[in-house]
């Protein structure tokens, strides 16, 4: 989240930002309720409209983005 948002907007949103798809809790809830990680996350790239291939983050390689994005 830190890489994606910034450090204090990602602890921010991860406090404070509703998702619906996460049962309209936010993404520490979730968490915290024992949703997995990488649900969590995806869930919060899908709602603050972050490309999809960003979302295995900017070290992720170009190859492994797009094959994921095609699956």
């Amino acid at each position: 989240m830190d890489d994606e948002f910034g450090a204090a907007y990602a602890r921010s949103l991860a406090r404070d930002h509703v998702v619906g798809a996460l049962g309209n809790r936010s993404p520490q809830a979730a968490l915290d309720a024992g949703t997995p990680p990488r649900e969590v996350w995806l869930a919060l790239c899908r709602d603050m409209d972050v490309p999809q291939e960003r979302w295995l983050g900017k070290e992720a390689p170009v190859r492994e983005r797009r094959e994921r994005r095609d699956r």
